[in-house]
């Protein structure tokens, strides 16, 4: 049930991608450092964002979102197997920033993502933060199936939809890399 209320709570984020809305989550801090964004990024300027912003967006927020979480599981978790899946996801996640900002780069105009997490994201990394044991565990793995399973929708939803040719050939590469980590935790 829990995972059920955590993909209702991220199902508003990603419907940002498929209808282009300008609201959206408020700024925080980056995992790239924030000088190598683009301050005139629409979510903060109040224009409207294309599909190919809001992609960017979603997908900054999830990689930011899933690279705090795997710091934290290196720390927390009471599994090596849960320890080195989180070693993953960080590094993982770094990497997709930087290709995710070189695609976006091509983009005609260029796009800055915004890593601004979601209320729902900032409200899972709190639980994390506050959750031990085995608690810790449990809870980090149901997170991180909702975060896959709403990101491989998004990645999809691009891949076949999206308006910028390198964002599309991003999201499709993507999606398979985050196919093989839904595969991983649903398996652990």
């Amino acid at each position: 049930m829990t995972s059920k209320l955590m993909a209702l709570g991220l199902l508003p984020l990603f419907a940002l991608v498929a209808c282009g809305d300008a609201a959206g989550p408020t700024a925080m801090e980056s995992p790239v450092p924030v000088e190598n964004f683009d301050t005139s990024n629409a979510m903060l300027t109040g224009q409207p964002i294309s599909s190919a912003q809001g992609f960017a967006d979603t997908v900054a927020a999830s990689d930011w979102y899933e690279v705090e979480a795997g710091r934290l599981a290196q720390v927390k978790a009471t599994t090596q197997t849960l320890k080195d899946f989180g070693r993953t996801m960080e590094k993982v996640h770094a990497d997709s920033t930087a290709q995710l900002r070189a695609a976006a780069d091509k983009a005609v105009p260029a796009i800055a993502p915004n890593p601004a997490l979601s209320a729902e994201q900032e409200a899972n990394l709190a639980t994390l933060r506050d959750a031990t044991g085995t608690d810790f565990d449990a809870a980090y793995k149901a997170q991180q199936i909702s975060a896959h399973q709403m990101a491989l929708a998004a990645m999809n939803a691009y891949a076949a939809k999206g308006d910028v040719p390198a964002l599309k050939g991003f999201a499709a590469e993507a999606g398979k890399t985050v196919q093989m980590h839904l595969d991983t935790i649903t398996g652990l």
